[in-house]
């Protein structure tokens, strides 16, 4: 049964009433650019195969009540009364997107509450940002229910500001652009600053490539400290640069940081700084020469997070150098770090040989054994009944 079929059947049966209509929203994984989002840099994501659907029903009171899958009861709560510590748990990605649309300008109070349902094929924790598909299928149900009228940018500053003020996860645009923009093979590449976003084509299935997700099962939690200090690293670099954020600091800039700065923060700085311009270099060599010469750049880039951010873990290096090892043209961990997922670049034909592999890498350790699969850039979110 597909995400849309589980989600209107899951309405009935929790609510007794067929819904009005389905909306999905999918996953995303980062080609390239990580922790650069929120440093107003560069980032190059795309919308993957992998959907949570949401179906909506009218109610004739100012109620929000979300039930879902995953959880054991629905939750509730008063249009009057959604704020941020107001709502807790799962419940927090749907009921803080219904909030923070009001936040951004939505007339909220002349609208009738909503029965939501969610399902999901989103991998939770594997770094494919389970939470953003969440997010933006709720905020493109209730957008167009409502007639709020909104476009896509603005509602993937909706899901940010969800993830940013209720959830409680310091996170950047990223996720929720990737979701709602997202076109079949192709990536978005997102200015971060000015939120100004390009479609590229990625040509993997011209080129017959796949793309492996190599999900660790090392779960991570993005409102934990670990993405937290980074963040308040970059922006102390920042400060000491003199420059409004990381994106100002040029490659030719950091001999000049690494004087300034302690050892820890300047590798945090360089990090983000050699990694927008990595995520220039990707766009660029994509145009010009294919998806089949980005390999070096996607190697560069775990090595980069692996030493200069120190977010990787034994299991992400583990996988990457396994993919490596067995053909893969290029590989890197993906997400926010402290587990989740690798991602490698594989021609088609060297998919069950890097899966056979990485597989046997992790038993010979004693390793968890890893989710293998693939993935296909896809279209963002959409109304699906």
């Amino acid at each position: 049964m597909s995400e849309v079929a589980e989600a209107m059947h899951g309405f009935a049966e929790w609510f007794g009433r067929p819904p009005i209509g389905t909306w999905s929203a999918p996953g995303r994984v980062n080609l390239i650019g990580e922790h650069t989002d929120y440093n107003d840099g560069f980032v190059f994501p795309f919308a993957i195969d992998r959907r949570t659907a949401v179906a909506l029903g009218d109610r004739d009171d100012r109620v929000i009540r979300v039930a879902s899958s995953l959880a054991a009861e629905p939750v509730e709560v008063h249009l009057d009364e959604l704020a941020p510590d107001a709502v807790s748990g799962w419940s927090a990605y749907p009921l803080g997107v219904a909030w923070a649309l009001g936040e951004l300008g939505a007339d909220l109070e002349h609208v009738r509450g909503v029965d939501l349902y969610l399902s999901s094929n989103v991998p939770v924790g594997a770094g494919l940002s389970s939470s953003a598909a969440i997010e933006c299928a709720v905020a493109l149900a209730l957008d167009e229910h409502w007639g709020l009228g909104f476009d896509r940018p603005t509602l993937a500053k909706v899901g940010q500001l969800a993830e940013n003020r209720v959830v409680g996860a310091p996170t950047g645009i990223m996720d929720q652009s990737a979701s709602l923009l997202g076109e079949a093979d192709a990536a978005v590449f997102l200015d971060c600053r000015s939120l100004d976003a390009d479609v590229i084509p990625l040509g993997f299935e011209t080129d017959g490539l796949s793309l492996v997700v190599i999900d660790v099962r090392v779960e991570h939690a993005h409102a934990s400290g670990g993405y937290a200090a980074r963040r308040a690293s970059c922006e102390a670099g920042a400060r000491a640069l003199g420059a409004e954020s990381l994106r100002d600091v040029h490659p030719d800039d950091l001999a000049r940081a690494e004087e300034l700065l302690d050892d820890e923060t300047f590798r945090r700085v360089r990090h983000v700084v050699t990694e927008n311009q990595r995520v220039l270099d990707t766009v660029r060599t994509l145009r010009e020469d294919g998806p089949g010469a980005i390999g070096p750049l996607l190697d560069a880039s775990h090595v980069s997070m692996r030493d200069d951010f120190e977010i990787s873990v034994p299991e992400l290096d583990l996988a990457v150098e396994t993919a490596q090892a067995h053909g893969a043209i290029g590989a890197r961990m993906t997400g926010g770090g402290f587990g989740g997922s690798a991602i490698a670049l594989v021609i088609d034909g060297l998919v069950p040989v890097v899966t056979h592999e990485v597989l046997a890498a992790f038993a010979e350790r004693g390793y968890r054994e890893p989710a293998v699969f693939t993935v296909r850039p896809s279209q963002g979110a959409r109304r699906d009944a």
